[in-house]
């Protein structure tokens, strides 16, 4: 968490309104005492959107269709969630054919997701440099600069995407997975179409993982001031610590890697994660109880994934997961800025589990729904989405109708971490009254490493206005920058 606003009277302000190239709308704000050093960081979310008090009263059946909609560019992570919610509130067994169709589904959004904050979000940054022109630093001068690259990072996206297609009619809001199973189930066809499709999907991702890992040694100072600081890290594991994405117990880990505590129940969330608020943030601020708020701040999503698990499960993914580790001499990777690298990674055995899926026979079966009624008044549904683990807690009346809503989504549970991001790059970077543009790209891809999925994005191409300005104690304005 940062710090507490100074009172010095002489604190001044800088403003980064809006952040760019990250899915949703929020500012930053430094606060800086008399001496010019940067003494808070705030990372706001600016906007309330109240998906958890209009589903109140709303039949259970329609909560995964309705919730979906709260992201576009990972809607099957709240579909899936939400249809687990109810699977436990209809305490049925979901056939063992609509769990795998369900986790594929799930897989194809990770690699979907990560190709896309990897690709249009990040690599402009490390292609063409933190301190490139603003104009050309987006996907259209990743087009210009590295044709091939950028055309196999859309190739990529769009596999993930022809999957969620294939299994649920469209590609974004696919009203698919319902409580006790799945709408329709995988024709042949089109699992030879995805079959097909997997060969350039898996070089893509290894090229890509190759490119980082060349580049990581470029960016040394920015992966020390990006976000490195101890945390604990949370996600899901599976039986035998292999990483998982849809089932299993969640685990914390510090930044030692020991174990703080395992095997745990997802459905018990609230006895281990609390929730606090903050007047300058529609955001909330999930901690672990155990060690308080804000002292409880833990991190979730790729790079939490990869520390907390004790293999990935699959070959090219082991052998990438175990370079991972290395970079920490084999304990957990606490640098924010990796997780661009934890995202490669796991794209490499998303792949793999896909094709795995994709040759197991059971995968065409018809036997993909459980019916029943409302058997349970309160159902909790946990996914791990792209960016981390997701909670949905549906609590019902007898007739299905819903009376309240709970939903932890992983940007939120990133939110200390995020702000402690920012802080340290602030501080790191920050000196004197000036602000150069190399400064506040660096400050703004503190938040990027965590690709917060704030709403649906409509800038990705970093065309949205920047203004920042810095002003002095008696309120003259010291240095003002604008990116149009």
């Amino acid at each position: 968490m940062a710090n507490p606003k100074p009172e010095n009277s002489k604190a001044r302000t800088l403003t980064i309104d809006p952040v760019t190239r990250l899915e949703g709308h929020a500012k930053i704000t430094l606060h800086l005492d008399d001496k010019g050093r940067v003494a808070d960081a705030r990372f706001h979310v600016t906007e309330f959107r109240g998906f958890e008090k209009f589903c109140d009263g709303r039949p259970l059946w329609e909560m995964p269709g309705i919730t979906g909609r709260i992201c576009g560019i990972c809607p099957v992570s709240h579909l899936l969630a939400s249809a687990k919610a109810g699977d436990e509130i209809l305490a049925v067994a979901v056939p063992s054919a609509a769990t795998k169709l369900r986790r594929l589904m799930n897989l194809g959004q990770i690699v979907q997701s990560h190709a896309l904050s990897f690709f249009h979000l990040s690599a402009p940054d490390l292609l063409l440099g933190m301190d490139s022109e603003p104009a050309s630093r987006n996907v259209f001068g990743l087009m210009a600069a590295e044709p091939e690259l950028a055309r196999g990072g859309i190739r990529l996206r769009q596999f993930g995407q022809e999957i969620i297609e294939s299994l649920g009619g469209k590609k974004i809001h696919p009203c698919w997975a319902v409580p006790g199973g799945v709408r329709g189930q995988l024709v042949d066809a089109k699992r030879t179409a995805m079959q097909d499709r997997i060969p350039e999907a898996l070089r893509t991702a290894r090229e890509a993982l190759a490119l980082f890992q060349k580049l990581a040694s470029k960016f040394e100072e920015e992966a020390a001031a990006l976000g490195d600081f101890p945390s604990l890290f949370m996600g899901l594991v599976g039986e035998d610590g292999t990483w998982e994405h849809y089932d299993g117990t969640l685990r914390f880990v510090d930044a030692t890697g020991s174990l703080v505590a395992d095997g745990l129940d997802p459905r018990d969330y609230r006895s281990f994660i609390g929730e606090a608020t903050e007047s300058w943030s529609y955001l909330k601020f999930p901690y672990y109880r155990d060690h308080g708020y804000p002292d409880g701040m833990y991190r979730v999503g790729p790079l939490a994934r990869l520390n907390l698990c004790e293999r990935m499960g699959t070959p090219l993914a082991d052998e990438a997961w175990q370079q991972f580790r290395d970079t920490a001499g084999g304990k957990p990777v606490t640098s924010s800025f990796y997780y661009h690298y934890a995202r490669l990674v796991e794209m490499v055995g998303a792949i793999e589990r896909i094709e795995i899926l994709l040759d197991d026979p059971e995968i065409l079966s018809d036997q993909i729904r459980s019916n029943a009624g409302v058997n349970r008044l309160r159902g909790v549904g946990v996914s791990e989405a792209p960016r981390g683990t997701l909670f949905h807690d549906y609590t019902v009346d007898e007739h299905g109708l819903i009376e309240k809503t709970n939903m932890i989504i992983a940007t939120g549970q990133n939110n200390l971490a995020m702000n402690r991001t920012v802080l340290q790059a602030a501080q790191h970077y920050i000196t004197g009254n000036t602000i150069p543009e190399g400064l506040l790209n660096r400050i703004e891809a503190g938040v990027r490493a965590f690709d917060p999925c704030l709403s649906c994005s409509t800038h990705a191409f970093g065309q949205m206005p920047l203004q920042v300005a810095l002003y002095g104690p008696e309120g003259g304005k010291l240095d003002e920058r604008t990116r149009d």
